[in-house]
């Protein structure tokens, strides 16, 4: 076999997938185990969206559509944004894609090259960094702890920035933290960036509907017009709306951005699944008082998982502001030992030893860029996070 492309070695596989696959290996073995890993709601579809779903399958709506989506999601998209955002695009400026992160590479790609740097607040998502070295190009990644609520400081941003810097990926509601960014806060980012006209904002919008105790969202576009035309600002149908396995995102953004994106997706995957865009026009034009319900059921697990972890010794969990993750230190449980007899020299260590000994699975913080912690995903029901949470202090009284 000849070797395989140098491009695989600049990247490694996303660790909340393995963790999750090696939960569904042990349940498939027998092992009572508890997923608290994918960031994916645990609601149904609502049915409107399905039933929307099902006309277009029946209506022959099935064969090719244009690379980055049919008009009427496209037209249901732009007025998403007026509704929700007050910003205004043209059909032209909007692009569809298989997922948002499929939109977040299409960007990377069609913009990045070699030298280039991209400014990423950590924790953060996974996929960013090596996305970025995908493209060929350097993350160049500025810490956010929790001293800072996990959110970037405008001194920490501007200190970042260099000549080549190209995009500053920004994310709120956050994951894996869950911290939300107010107008203020991101008033103070922008006016950094409105002095850096080089560089361009890529706006993580996904977690935007999922928000608690009144938190106002709002994205960098809308709180500073002037960087609407360097900004990309990204969402997609999957949180809210639970369509995980729907696979829609897409994008707002200028029109020579949208083009070279365009460009990228007919050459790779072309269009989105028909179906789901059909069932995505439903989702962003009808009924959203669903949205509300559920955030109900996420506020009150959010209370849950963070009253039960913070009554651990060793454990500190801020309450995040939306998303639906907890990402809790364990500064004080570092280089202690398991009643299984592991060295909890890490957070790894950490999520290792609680998987293996309890069928607990959480992601290690390490993953996300930030150590030492770990991040829950509370998207589950009560019932599993109440003995997820009663087996996570149980292993950590029995560390050594």
């Amino acid at each position: 076999m000849k070797p395989l492309s140098a491009t695989l070695s600049r990247v490694k596989p996303s660790p909340t997938i393995a963790v999750t696959q090696r939960a569904r290996e042990m349940a498939a073995a027998g092992a009572d185990v508890i997923g608290l890993g994918a960031g994916e709601p645990d609601f149904d579809t609502p049915d409107n969206i399905k039933e929307a779903a099902i006309r277009a399958i029946r209506a022959g709506r099935t064969k090719y559509t244009a690379p980055d989506g049919i008009p009427e999601l496209k037209a249901a998209i732009r007025k998403k944004f007026a509704r929700d955002n007050g910003l205004a695009y043209t059909e032209a400026e909007i692009s569809v894609g298989t997922g948002g992160k499929q939109v977040l590479y299409n960007a990377l790609m069609a913009t990045l090259n070699p030298g280039d740097e991209v400014v990423i607040p950590a924790p953060y998502w996974v996929s960013y960094p090596d996305m970025v070295r995908l493209a060929g190009a350097e993350p160049v990644i500025v810490a956010a702890g929790i001293e800072t609520g996990f959110k970037l400081t405008p001194e920490a941003l501007e200190r970042a920035i260099t000549p080549r810097t190209r995009w500053f990926v920004f994310n709120s509601p956050s994951n894996p933290t869950g911290a939300g960014y107010c107008r203020a806060e991101i008033e103070a980012l922008t006016e950094v960036l409105v002095r850096h006209p080089h560089v361009w904002v890529l706006s993580d919008d996904i977690y935007e509907h999922l928000a608690y105790d009144g938190f106002a969202f709002c994205t960098p576009a809308q709180v500073e017009p002037a960087l609407k035309a360097r900004t990309l600002t990204v969402n997609g149908v999957s949180k809210a709306y639970a369509m995980t396995g729907w696979r829609i995102g897409y994008a707002g953004g200028p029109e020579a951005l949208i083009g070279g994106m365009r460009k990228i997706q007919s050459q790779s995957t072309s269009n989105p699944c028909t179906i789901s865009q059909w069932a995505a026009v439903e989702a962003l034009t009808g009924p959203q008082d669903f949205i509300a319900a559920n955030n109900e059921v996420f506020e009150r697990r959010r209370d849950l998982v963070v009253a039960h972890l913070n009554a651990i010794d060793g454990i500190d969990c801020p309450v995040p502001q939306g998303a639906f993750y907890v990402y809790p230190s364990i500064a004080e449980l570092i280089g202690r030992k398991s009643a299984g007899g592991r060295v909890i020299d890490s957070d790894a260590a950490f999520a290792g030893a609680l998987l293996e000994e309890t069928g607990v699975a959480v992601v290690f913080g390490a993953a996300f860029g930030l150590s030492p912690a770990f991040r829950v995903s509370y998207a589950t029901s009560d019932a599993a996070l109440e003995e997820a949470c009663r087996r996570i202090a149980a292993f950590c009284e029995g560390l050594r």
